[in-house]
């Protein structure tokens, strides 16, 4: 394969398999939202058991910063075309098992416990998804490009999500009794072609020629944690807070829906199709937000969607509020479709930048997924503080805009990178010595 060839093959590689992973763990997402609380917590009131369906999707979050550290450290060791392979396998055989549960009326209380355990096997299995892409295509990638290639494995999460989404819709449109007893599990069922699909692309995939060099030049760290956390903390708790960002996605995907459906009494399929829409929009505005802070840096572009978000998250609940269909979908599709889509382009290669080629893996899985922990937690935080009344898209609203303005101030914090040769990634300049 030409050298020209091989950075596109990983950007293919890595936007096909984060979109198989992200269909498994997205159909879990929009599940909670729709049918768990009726199956897996009926004897819970109404309120209580949405809370709890939607606590089920955020404890999956829980076991991504086991997981960073255990597959980071393999990935910086052993390569990153390892964690790849593994994370698809774990993803797709949990999940073919949540489609697999008995309900709480079959078992009573082992449902919901089972279904929280395979919830964090799946949270364990994403923990390594994007670290692992993003160091495969940032380590490909021309250096004047690199926001670019990397931009593909969020774009195709974002094809996961439409992915997900759209399977929902016909089984959204089903029966109540059919939907209850059997429809939901469909998706869940289907990773099974996902997880073989995803295994065979992923296995063809070359190790990156930065760590082949390491392992070359006999420099692999043998402790990458060790290394990571002693020249890179500040690097890892900058990018930790950064992370929150991700709240604006789990609002939008999980919470919006919820208080759509369950709280303002709209219909399933118009909601679903708003997500459908907007991920559309995302699919094809990464890519070019993407190239956008290749040429004018990765602050101005990722500053810019977290404020964007902060402002229109109010627009789209409050459209939901009202009830009004044309707002929701223009709301929904401009903040999530085109202005979360800036974020989503950078952070890849934002976040990369930041380490050595010894610890990016390991850098970036744990200071993401520490932060995207407590995003997977937003909307069961916005919803036990905001309520679930009609009124309650206001607390939530504030709440979103609250940590979008905390991403804004870690970003602002951090070294602008986009020019900075790869082989200088991360490396830090030793201190001058007074005379």
């Amino acid at each position: 394969m030409t050298v020209q060839g091989k950075p596109r093959k990983a950007a293919i590689a890595a936007w096909i398999g984060s979109a198989l992973e992200y269909y498994d763990f997205f159909i879990y997402g929009t599940a909670a939202a729709l049918v768990f609380n009726k199956i897996f917590f009926p004897s819970s009131s109404p309120a209580t058991g949405t809370l709890l369906a939607l606590a089920t999707f955020g404890v999956g979050y829980l076991a991504r910063p086991v997981g960073a550290f255990v597959l980071g450290h393999v990935g910086d060791k052993f390569g990153r075309k390892r964690v790849l392979v593994t994370t698809l396998v774990m993803m797709g055989g949990s999940t073919f098992l949540v489609g697999c549960l008995p309900t709480y009326d079959q078992v009573g209380l082992l449902a919901p416990v089972l279904l929280v355990v395979l919830r964090l096997m799946q949270g364990f299995s994403v923990s390594g998804e994007q670290a692992g892409a993003n160091s495969m295509t940032l380590e490909h990638a021309p250096e004047d490009r690199r926001a670019y290639y990397t931009s593909f494995t969020l774009n195709g999460t974002q094809a996961g999500q439409i992915i997900a989404t759209a399977i929902f819709l016909p089984i959204a449109a089903l029966p109540e009794d059919q939907l209850l007893s059997w429809g939901w599990r469909v998706p869940f069922w289907l990773s099974v072609v996902v997880a073989v699909a995803g295994l065979v692309i992923r296995r063809t995939l070359e190790e990156t020629p930065a760590f082949e060099q390491e392992v070359a030049t006999n420099t692999v760290a043998k402790m990458p944690l060790a290394v990571l956390f002693r020249e890179h903390w500040q690097d890892v708790l900058r990018v930790v807070v950064a992370a929150v960002i991700a709240s604006v996605s789990t609002i939008f995907t999980v919470h919006a829906l919820s208080y759509a459906v369950n709280t303002m009494g709209l219909e399933r399929t118009p909601m679903l199709w708003v997500g459908v829409l907007a991920n559309v929009g995302a699919v094809i505005t990464i890519p070019l937000w993407g190239r956008l802070s290749d040429r004018v840096g990765r602050k101005p572009v990722f500053v810019g969607g977290s404020l964007g978000c902060a402002v229109l998250m109010f627009a789209y609940l409050w459209s939901i509020s009202i009830g009004n269909y044309l707002l929701i979908f223009i709301a929904g599709i401009v903040m999530f479709g085109i202005v979360h889509s800036a974020t989503s382009a950078v952070w890849p290669s934002f976040y990369g930048e930041m380490f050595t080629t010894r610890v990016r893996l390991s850098g970036m899985a744990i200071g993401t997924q520490i932060g995207f922990a407590i995003a997977g937690f937003a909307p069961t935080v916005a919803t036990a503080v905001a309520g679930t009344g009609p009124e309650s898209w206001l607390g939530v609203s504030i709440i979103t805009a609250v940590l979008c303005l905390i991403n804004v101030a870690a970003v602002a914090t951090a070294k602008e990178t986009y020019r900075v040769p790869t082989e200088q990634l991360g490396v830090k300049l030793p201190v001058p010595v007074k005379a």
